[in-house]
């Protein structure tokens, strides 16, 4: 029988508090920024709450957040989450972090394939997307390598400082869900 949320080489977890040093340098990374929605400083404390008072329950909290975990040497490579969800339009955001340590090694792609499986087949799913911003190339070619296709420009959609980025909207859609 065939395990959801894993492959042979990575699998996604939900947050351990042992992950909150992983968290916290990867929400306090300014260099991150202007490709997420942070745009302050996360404690510790305010990020070890997280994890204590999160339920990981999609359809309470409206988004789910996984760890990326390479399964031979148990590393975190990342994070992935689903979020915006939507049970009525059954649609979901997805956003991925993969550290710079394990980048451009397949873990993202992979990770992308397992939670489009989790949300396609498991969870009914009708569409994934991410808004990503234009300039953004590597998160570009990961998504449109995952099956991604371009849905739309967004005009001046993300902010930094006095200056306004597009961003892209690239939408997966379940074609077995009617």
């Amino acid at each position: 029988m065939k395990k959801i949320l894993e492959n042979n080489v990575i699998r996604l977890r939900a947050p351990e508090p042992e992950d909150l040093d992983h968290l916290y340098r990867w929400e306090n990374d300014t260099s991150l920024w202007e490709y997420g929605a942070s745009i302050a400083p996360y404690s510790r404390f305010a990020l070890k709450q997280y994890l204590i008072d999160s339920k990981q329950d999609l359809y309470a909290d409206k988004q789910l957040r996984l760890m990326i975990v390479i399964k031979e040497s148990n590393e975190v490579a990342g994070t992935i989450d689903l979020y915006d969800f939507d049970p009525f339009h059954k649609r979901a955001g997805v956003g991925i972090l993969i550290d710079e340590k394990f980048r451009e090694q397949g873990y993202g792609l992979q990770a992308l394939h397992i939670l489009e499986e989790y949300s396609f087949n498991f969870l009914k799913i009708k569409q994934l997307y991410a808004i990503i911003p234009e300039n953004n190339r590597g998160s570009i070619r990961l998504f449109s390598k995952a099956g991604y296709s371009e849905a739309g420009i967004l005009k001046e959609w993300l902010s930094s400082g006095s200056i306004y980025e597009n961003a892209l909207i690239m939408q997966r859609i379940n074609g077995s869900l009617i």
